[in-house]
């Protein structure tokens, strides 16, 4: 589903904008000159849908953030997963030659630059956090980089990834494989809803229901691209379909079926949209944001 064709117009306009916004800001901060420079600009700049700098600009936005603060926080956690994506691709992992529609980083630069690529916007992430600009309390930036520190870590993206390394070819269980997407996708997506609330200086027990509503649309949006990856488009995915079953992966849609899996999808975005209950229109894009997860077609 291509942003100009989405039903809610504030949704559109707003993914529009935050596309437009992590770009520039991606061209104004990331290094201009070298081989390196043009493999980070390769994988970072145009390209994705830019949910997660969404998510944390439409919650830092409901607490009264300055814009261009959490537009700086935005950026740190899509580089933190564009280095995953680059990382993903490598012959060593999933073996992705197409990512966002264009070659992926190792394919256009080696897998040598890729790798470096990757770390080098991981790095990146953590300098843009740790800079004042970002936030002048430095607590504030201290619990920042504290919170995409964990949701990257073998505590959050990497240990999923791992669980699914390690988990291709075997019969894994229900819980099993919620564990695993909820770390290896949910983890970021749920620290760009926190990181939204830090930048507020919204107090830990402040954020419980945000982080439920992160925690089911991670869980939605995971089945969502199982669904896709089942019986999805190509040339709207930008990348190779169909891979999670020629590798013997376990995912939702092998385990529940599809219409039980596209259930599940629908009952964890109305229960996201229910947890955001006590906040008012000031939520309608969260709200927006889960609802797309579970239509959207790539």
């Amino acid at each position: 589903m291509s942003v100009t064709a989405l039903r809610d117009p504030l949704l559109a306009g707003a993914l529009e904008q935050i596309a437009r916004e992590i770009d520039s800001m991606f061209d104004a901060l990331l290094p201009v000159q070298g081989t390196l420079a043009e493999a980070m600009r390769h994988a970072a700049i145009g390209g994705g849908k830019r949910l997660r700098p969404l998510l944390l600009t439409a919650t830092a936005a409901m607490h009264g953030v300055d814009r261009a603060q959490a537009l700086r926080a935005a950026v740190a956690i899509e580089a933190v997963h564009a280095y995953s994506l680059v990382h993903d691709d490598l012959p060593c992992m999933d073996d992705d030659a197409l990512r966002h529609g264009k070659p992926s980083t190792h394919k256009a630069f080696g897998e040598a630059m890729a790798v470096l690529a990757g770390d080098a916007l991981q790095a990146f992430a953590f300098e843009v956090l740790s800079d004042p600009a970002t936030s002048g309390d430095p607590f504030v930036r201290a619990e920042l980089v504290q919170v995409l520190a964990a949701a990257a870590g073998a505590h959050g993206m990497v240990g999923g990834q791992v669980m699914d390394i390690e988990g291709e070819g075997q019969a894994l269980d229900l819980p099993a494989i919620t564990r695993m997407q909820m770390l290896k996708t949910g983890a970021l997506l749920s620290a760009a809803v926190e990181m939204g609330a830090v930048l507020g200086k919204q107090p830990a027990e402040g954020r419980v229901h945000l982080k439920g509503y992160a925690r089911d649309i991670g869980l939605a949006f995971q089945i969502a691209d199982d669904l896709l990856d089942h019986a999805g488009d190509e040339g709207k995915a930008g990348k190779a379909l169909r891979k999670d079953a020629e590798a013997g992966k376990q995912t939702f849609v092998a385990l529940l079926g599809e219409d039980r899996a596209r259930d599940q999808a629908r009952m964890l975005t109305d229960q996201a949209i229910a947890l955001l209950g006590s906040y008012g229109q000031e939520a309608d894009l969260l709200r927006a944001v889960a609802r797309y997860i579970v239509e959207r077609d790539h």
